[in-house]
């Protein structure tokens, strides 16, 4: 599950996107209000966490817009501010949640599960193609002759590899998606990590492979 961290404050950020991630949550961070609502206008993620008080655009702006556009997606606010005004103003701009500073890393935590227990719950654990099958929530991938325990980063390029059988997915889009926008990463380490994802499907005796498409991507399809 991808999410974005929006926090001015860079130790704090840097400390709650090593929660999160050690929570197995892939993290974007991004540090003013305008990063935010462009980040969050490419419909890449399955929550945020805003801080209210940012520089350019404030939390509860960038809440706004979002739910003026129709985007539901789930939302939790930061605070300093304990006020019940200033909760009410939050839930009533459309937060599913409101958490004050300071807090513990377990609540903030258990929070962001409670706002996208509705998306866990819609869709399943596991995806499958052929005879593979990668459960999401231990990173696991299994077939018939055994089984795998993936990293965070290949278990999320085989996922949007699962989900598009047979339709290539460009480099862009799989740095994207597992490494995060503004990630510095090169096009490379994709090629890299297909390689690793390969040699386990061949050792799986996977009766899918991942197919390079010159100028498109990656698909994963059945072997011919």
């Amino acid at each position: 599950m991808r999410l974005l961290l929006a926090e001015d404050e860079r130790p704090l950020s840097r400390a709650l996107v090593s929660i999160l991630q050690r929570n197995q949550y892939t993290v974007d961070a991004v540090f003013d209000g305008d990063d935010a609502l462009e980040a969050l206008s490419s419909g890449n993620y399955d929550g945020a966490v805003l801080d209210i008080m940012m520089p350019g655009l404030d939390g509860i702006t960038v809440l706004r817009r979002l739910r003026a556009r129709g985007d539901l997606l789930p939302v939790l606010l930061l605070t300093a501010k304990s006020e019940v005004d200033d909760k009410v103003l939050g839930l009533e701009s459309g937060a599913n949640d409101y958490l004050t500073k300071p807090f513990a890393a377990r609540e903030l935590v258990a929070r962001i599960r409670a706002m996208t227990r509705g998306q866990d719950d819609q869709a399943s654990s596991q995806l499958g193609l052929g005879n593979i099958t990668l459960d999401r929530t231990t990173f696991t991938i299994s077939s018939p002759s055994g089984c795998f325990q993936l990293s965070n980063k290949e278990s999320h390029m085989l996922e949007l590899l699962l989900c598009c059988p047979g339709h290539p997915v460009s480099e862009t889009r799989l740095l994207e998606r597992v490494w995060g926008d503004g990630s510095g990463a090169e096009h490379s380490i994709v090629w890299v990590y297909i390689s690793y994802l390969r040699r386990k499907l061949q050792a799986l005796r996977a009766d899918v492979r991942i197919r390079a498409v010159p100028g498109a991507g990656y698909l994963l399809e059945a072997c011919p």
